[in-house]
């Protein structure tokens, strides 16, 4: 007997379209438990919206006790500082919203953009995070990964099991039926440059430099060594156990040499540089076409 097809949720959140498939349309307790998930992580972690945790950070500094789900965010942006060696950084967002990408999505860049802080403005001790004095973070390197597992936790616990969640690009696959999705080319959405083969509890990310992109060559993926758009790469795509860890990582490889990354965290890419190269890890699965 042929499996019927699954149910497809769409909304927007957090600035961007999510669909989340089941085989069964989700109960409204669900829907609304989803829902006011969302918003929690929201007003936490949004640097656009004035009454977000973060937006009082930017504005008082001082000590925050976190919720639990926040360790496992801040934890990977320790270790993404580390082995980048400070390229991903959670404090680029100032620079990020003076050179335009705001609270308002101005896209206009003031004529000086802020530095980025150093490092040892924050300090990470959970649940506490202290910012020694206002400082505006941004977690868009793999925040909305994070999130992403967070509403796989509230479907689990709802005893939703078969679920396939896609928030524009962060991908996390839980069902039976392997699944396929092509690789767009950054340059040209008509084209695909591979397509990666997904089994049940893995978590694809993609990022690309196109995608949030506006003035004379700004976009969205800063290095936070220098505070500049990066150059070099401009898409990258991960697979691995969890959506936090693919998001997080599909920003590192725009910023670091694929052999630390691969030594540090289970995962496996695809990036393509700028002149068209691409390279992938040996065990991607799904092709690359040539």
């Amino acid at each position: 007997m042929p499996r019927p097809e699954p149910t497809a949720w769409q909304f927007e959140a957090i600035g961007t379209a999510w669909q989340i498939d089941t085989p069964e349309p989700l109960a409204l307790d669900v829907a609304a438990a989803v829902t006011a998930r969302i918003d929690e992580f929201d007003a936490v972690w949004s640097r656009f919206r004035p009454d977000s945790v973060v937006s009082r950070i930017a504005v008082e500094g001082g000590t925050w006790v976190l919720d639990p789900d926040s360790r496992a965010l801040l934890d990977l942006y320790v270790a993404l500082h580390e082995v980048t060696g400070g390229a991903v950084t959670p404090l680029v967002g100032r620079t990020l919203a003076d050179l335009g990408y705001d609270d308002t999505y101005s896209l206009r860049p003031v004529a000086s953009p802020a530095a980025v802080p150093a490092w040892d403005l924050i300090a990470w001790d959970y649940p506490a995070l202290t910012a020694h004095e206002p400082l505006l973070l941004d977690v868009g390197a793999a925040g909305k990964g994070h999130l992403v597992d967070l509403v796989a936790g509230v479907l689990t616990a709802h005893r939703v099991a078969d679920v396939t969640i896609d928030a524009s690009g962060d991908l996390l696959h839980r069902r039976d039926d392997p699944l396929r999705v092509a690789l767009e080319h950054p340059g040209d959405a008509t084209r695909a440059i591979g397509v990666a083969e997904l089994s049940r509890g893995q978590a694809l990310c993609a990022s690309a430099t196109n995608r949030r992109a506006w003035g004379d060559g700004l976009h969205h993926v800063l290095d936070g060594r220098t505070g500049e758009p990066t150059r070099d790469i401009v898409a990258t795509w991960v697979v691995a156990d969890s959506c936090l860890l693919a998001d997080g990582l599909a920003t590192a490889h725009f910023l670091a040499d694929p052999a630390r990354l691969v030594s540090r965290f289970d995962h496996e890419f695809v990036r393509m540089h700028a002149d068209g190269r691409v390279e992938r890890s040996p065990d991607f699965p799904g092709e690359v076409f040539s």
